[in-house]
């Protein structure tokens, strides 16, 4: 998404030398994307890292890792022969 911000900017940017309001237009998709661009990506990349910054970032990481692990006890139990070469390959 933001690769599509970038090139749209840059393309009004160079329409921009014929007609002036293009350049307010790609001034404004560089806005957005400083603004929301940046926003989404560093908030989905905040689960993989260190400790959430909040309350609420901390109840919906636990709904997470619960899910997950209930996901991984699942699949053990339907699958014990799978599970158990997986295992087997790790050590």
């Amino acid at each position: 998404m933001g690769t599509f911000l970038i090139a749209g900017t840059v393309v009004l940017f160079l329409l921009g030398f014929n007609n002036h309001v293009w350049w307010l237009a790609a001034a404004f998709l560089l806005f957005v994307y400083v603004q929301y661009g940046r926003n989404s990506s560093s908030a989905s990349s905040t689960g993989s890292g260190g400790p959430p910054a909040s309350a609420g970032n901390y109840q919906q990481y636990r709904e997470r890792r619960d899910q997950q692990a209930k996901w991984e006890r699942r699949y053990r139990r339907e699958r014990p022969f799978e599970s158990r070469r997986q295992d087997r390959d790790k050590s």
